[in-house]
């Protein structure tokens, strides 16, 4: 039974967690998208959502707040002074994760996080292996049963 557990330990003790947690929101907010496995995704999420809440409040006491969090107090600057602006009408649903296949070593199924309205565009091409795949279902469900090769 889950009774008391707020959220997934990603098989981490609380220190280590916190400090991939604090990292990944780092790197999201330097390069405005990153893969990562979608449990961590799922994760990183509000974390980077409140982030960008303290930057669109504009407080010395949020700035020290961030700075507290994220590991590079540049990065900071650019928490406030080019994402406040840019969600400054919007009240929320700072962030998408998008499935993005599975990891071709261990098969853990991959997300995309990144933020909405973002310079970089919606760009986000599907991989070999997802189209693969999506082609696979798709004739697979147009014409019923398909042949693996297999022995019967």
């Amino acid at each position: 039974m889950r009774h008391g557990v707020a959220f997934s330990s990603l098989n981490r003790d609380s220190k280590s967690r916190m400090h991939m947690l604090r990292v990944m929101v780092t790197q999201l907010i330097k390069h405005e998208r990153i893969t990562t496995t979608h449990a961590k995704a799922k994760a990183i999420q509000p974390l980077a959502e409140k982030m960008v809440t303290l930057a669109k409040d504009g407080t010395l006491h949020s700035r020290r707040q961030a700075l507290a969090f994220v590991n590079e107090p540049a990065l900071v600057t650019k928490l406030f002074n080019e994402f406040a602006p840019r969600y400054r009408e919007r009240s929320g649903g700072y962030t998408r994760v998008l499935r993005n296949g599975t990891r071709l070593g261990d098969r853990a199924p991959q997300s995309v996080i990144e933020f909405v309205d973002s310079p970089l565009g919606n760009t986000l091409a599907p991989s070999k292996e997802r189209k693969f795949w999506q082609d696979f279902y798709k004739k697979q469900a147009e014409g019923g049963q398909q042949q693996t090769g297999g022995a019967q």
